[in-house]
């Protein structure tokens, strides 16, 4: 029997929850989703306000989760950095001449229900890890549900709209599905891990054969590969990394090509730009195309968006039939309405 009482908890991370949890929020999602599509009203959270921290622009994350929240019968409070003072951690009080984390995350817990935290890249200097320590530390301090609307570790948000459009398309019983991500070249090199480690790692609790592909260089933090690697150990399913793309492709059931930078995952070395560059002009095939798509098993074609059309992807294959993106992007609200009306 899946776990019920999610009320009060962070969500920063897939790697916090079991599949029990997950299949309850997901249960949840595609509940409200029917309920949404039939015009039932559903104000699960009449009354409760989100506060939605924003370092990083948005259209999916902003309009999904500010939606959902009037859905959901309460409010989503949107804040820039510039309209607030800028959250500075432990030890960089002086550098930042502004308020502590535990001041802001306490003094929002007192005036509402949520807070909602998107940084990763610029801000944090492109040190990886520094925008989930920046989450982790509102957590300590926020005695109400904190929310990762994406870090540059995980996007555990998106992670759940990409599951519940795969199980919309498959079913639950994924066993057996061959699930690529795989990643795909793009003019811009400033480009997060966190899509595709929180893509794997949310494959890795439902059963399917996994394959993450990209060229040399381009490795994703070893912490989240091993945890994905005990994941399919315990969930069943199966785990490997290929360096070439018509290889990954191949019989394939979904596929998910989006680029990401080659970011030291060290927490201390900040993305080199011109080494970046280098590496993604050498590897301008990594795109997907119409051919490349006849190697699969009929795949659908998932991007979380924006995508680079022409670098990415070309339009035959993303406006094409087995394209899901819309799809995919409308679950970001369904999935985040599941999400928080079990720990808000």
């Amino acid at each position: 029997m899946a776990a019920t009482d999610l009320r009060g908890r962070d969500f920063i991370t897939i790697m916090d929850f079991d599949r029990e949890e997950l299949e309850t929020i997901l249960e949840t999602a595609f509940d409200l989703k029917r309920k949404f599509i039939r015009g039932e009203p559903h104000e699960l959270l009449r009354g409760k306000t989100l506060f939605m921290f924003f370092y990083n622009r948005s259209l999916r994350t902003r309009n999904s989760f500010e939606a959902g929240m009037t859905q959901l019968g309460g409010h989503a409070h949107y804040l820039e950095p510039e309209a607030v003072y800028t959250p500075a951690l432990p030890g960089e009080e002086k550098a930042y001449a502004t308020e502590r984390i535990a001041d802001v995350a306490r003094v929002l817990a007192e005036m509402g229900h949520g807070i909602a935290i998107r940084i990763y890249g610029k801000p944090t200097g492109w040190i990886y890890g520094k925008g989930r320590l920046i989450i982790q530390e509102f957590a300590r301090w926020a005695r109400i549900p904190v929310i990762n609307m994406e870090d540059d570790v995980d996007h555990p948000c998106q992670a759940l709209a990409d599951i519940m459009t795969i199980m919309e398309k498959f079913g639950t019983d994924l066993r057996g599905k061959k699930f690529v991500m795989s990643w795909a070249y793009s003019g811009s090199v400033e480009k997060p891990l966190a899509v595709p480690q929180g893509a794997i790692m949310i494959a890795s609790y439902f059963g399917m054969d996994i394959t993450l592909a990209h060229p040399k260089g381009f490795d994703l933090d070893p912490n989240i590969l091993n945890f994905v690697q005990k994941n399919v150990k315990k969930y069943g399913g199966s785990f490997k990394i290929v360096h070439d793309m018509d290889e990954a492709f191949k019989d394939a059931d979904i596929v998910y090509p989006k680029s990401w930078t080659c970011q030291p995952t060290d927490g201390k070395t900040p993305l080199d730009v011109e080494k970046a560059k280098a590496l993604f002009e050498a590897n301008r095939h990594w795109i997907t195309t119409v051919e490349k798509m006849k190697l699969t098993n009929d795949a659908i074609y998932m991007h979380c968006l924006p995508a680079d059309r022409g670098m990415e992807v070309t339009d035959e294959v993303i406006d094409g039939p087995n394209s899901v993106i819309v799809e995919q992007a409308g679950n970001r609200l369904h999935a985040q309405k599941g999400l928080m009306a079990l720990i808000m």
